[in-house]
């Protein structure tokens, strides 16, 4: 991972193989942004009007290289694109510093060290540029093979950047300090939820996903505990072992918990994480199952998020709910038809099987009811219905309290993270009755991603507050990388869980 360091040198005398500067979108034309004051007077103050020349706006998402004049040290000057300039009186948001250095670390891939003098007014700046270092500069290399030192030197140029000094930050202040820290732990999570995300279904699938919580739990003392099939079956858990029974990698449900001994608050996260979806008995269609690895991107999300509250010991704590399970059709598979009996007694009749997750959640909530938490928040690739209504940039926001949906669609967006508040209209219930169950797994098709809303609502425990983030959208992202993006899974909903915890841990959310 991409090494953050602060350092309080000139942009101009600091050692570095490339500097990165900011460049913002003016009215007459790109601007120099605050930060590369010593770069732009090594260019005799001309440096906007070289860019211009070269094509540069300012504009979010470009990336200008050109050498370096003989006043700096680093051979190379990278330019990037920070967005429209800020009043007078504003600063650039955070999101488009994050932006902004993820752009420069995806253009410096195999760089050893670059300054990043991009604006900084504050440790929240910092934050930023760290975390969008770190982002930008993921990749995920690990089934890519070297057959020789053409390879391997070929390799070396796809590294990502070993190194990213922020210039403009105060090495000794604790609050600088504190927001590096803070971006390294969260960043590294948000790549760990990345890489178990493209990890292929071969390689990871129920029983190997519980490994991997297993292991991490191990290295940074968290409680861990793990139902396979057997104890799934004699515990009533029909939702997850009818979802899995069609497959020969059978389910789990992964409890993975970090407690702190003054918390006063304990949320729980639930994750989906259907290793594979196949769509069993109700088979996808052709071109609908290449990436769907993805769809335990809410498992990987609420892990991730759980590891992350671990190494920035809040005070508050976490339980993290993996229901794990691979969709498959075979002889054993539930059918279109089925009843299920879930963990909650609830019977269910199951009309689609491609409306799994539903189904691996609804027992996880329930099991996290029972511990009777302040709060449980859901994450899942559920509907394709909320890709159609918010792109694939937007995770929808559902709850069974106003506030508490606000607070997390207000806290997304303070991380970064696309999202929007959706209803759960009422009337939406009645159409999943089932003339021969409590309730039927799918329901009317239009507004599909609030009837699956509504469905899970049905399994959370009396009184607890919940909210259910979908995340089909941007999960995985299968155009050309922006910003901090790759290409792949993007650890969607990972900033979000833990600023949550940061706020409760605060006391922020009541």
């Amino acid at each position: 991972m991409t090494a953050l360091t602060l350092s309080t040198s000139s942009a101009a005398t600091l050692r570095a193989d490339a500097v990165v500067v900011g460049v913002a979108k003016g009215p007459k034309g790109p601007v120099v942004a605050p930060g590369a004051e010593a770069v732009d007077q090594a260019f005799d103050g001309k440096l906007a009007a070289v860019l211009e020349t070269l094509g540069a706006s300012g504009g979010e998402g470009e990336a200008t290289k050109l050498p370096a004049p003989s006043g700096l040290k680093a051979p190379v000057v990278l330019a990037v694109g920070l967005g429209e300039l800020p009043a007078k009186d504003e600063s650039f948001a955070e999101e488009a510093l994050r932006r902004a250095a993820g752009t420069a670390a995806r253009a410096l891939a195999g760089v050893k060290k670059a300054a990043f003098a991009l604006p900084v007014e504050d440790a929240e700046s910092v934050a930023a540029i760290g975390e969008g270092a770190i982002l930008g500069a993921y990749s995920f290399t690990s089934y890519r093979g070297s057959d020789g030192k053409k390879e391997a030197a070929k390799a070396d140029r796809n590294a990502p950047l070993a190194e990213a000094a922020i210039l403009g930050g105060k090495p000794r202040d604790k609050a600088f300090k504190a927001a590096v820290e803070r971006a390294a732990a969260v960043a590294g999570e948000v790549n760990r939820a990345r890489d178990l995300i493209n990890i292929p279904s071969n390689d990871l699938f129920p029983k190997s996903f519980a490994t991997e919580a297993q292991t991490a739990a191990k290295e940074h003392g968290l409680k861990v505990e793990v139902l396979d099939e057997k104890a799934l079956l004699k515990g009533g858990y029909g939702g997850i072992m009818g979802v899995g029974q069609g497959s020969a990698n059978p389910p789990r449900l992964v409890r993975i918990g970090y407690t702190h001994p003054k918390a006063e608050k304990t949320l729980a996260l639930v994750g989906k994480g259907i290793t594979y979806d196949s769509g069993g008995i109700s088979l996808k269609p052709a071109g609908h199952n290449e990436t769907m690895k993805c769809d335990m991107s809410g498992a990987a999300a609420v892990f991730a998020a759980v590891v992350a509250v671990a190494k920035l010991g809040l005070r508050v704590n976490v339980t993290g709910w993996l229901a794990l399970a691979e969709n498959m059709p075979s002889g054993t598979a539930t059918r279109p038809g089925d009843v299920l009996k879930m963990y909650s007694g609830k019977t269910v009749e199951v009309l689609n099987t491609d409306a799994e997750g539903r189904l691996v959640l609804a027992d996880a909530l329930t099991r996290a009811s029972e511990e009777n938490p302040d709060a449980i928040v859901d994450v899942a690739t559920l509907t394709g219905a909320m890709v159609l209504a918010l792109g694939e940039r937007t995770f929808g926001v559902m709850a069974n309290d106003d506030a508490f949906r606000a607070a997390i669609h207000e806290i997304a967006e303070e991380v970064g993270e696309q999202a929007w508040p959706m209803p759960l209209p009422a009337e939406l219930r009645k159409s999943m009755d089932s003339s021969i169950a409590d309730m039927a797994n799918m329901g009317d098709r239009m507004g599909g991603g609030l009837v699956a809303g509504l469905f899970l609502k049905e399994f959370v425990g009396e009184g607890i507050t919940w909210a259910h983030l979908d995340i089909a959208g941007p999960a995985f992202w299968e155009k050309a990388p922006y910003g901090y993006t790759p290409k792949g899974g993007t650890g969607s909903a990972v900033r979000t869980l833990v600023r949550l915890a940061e706020r409760t841990a605060d006391g922020d959310l009541g």
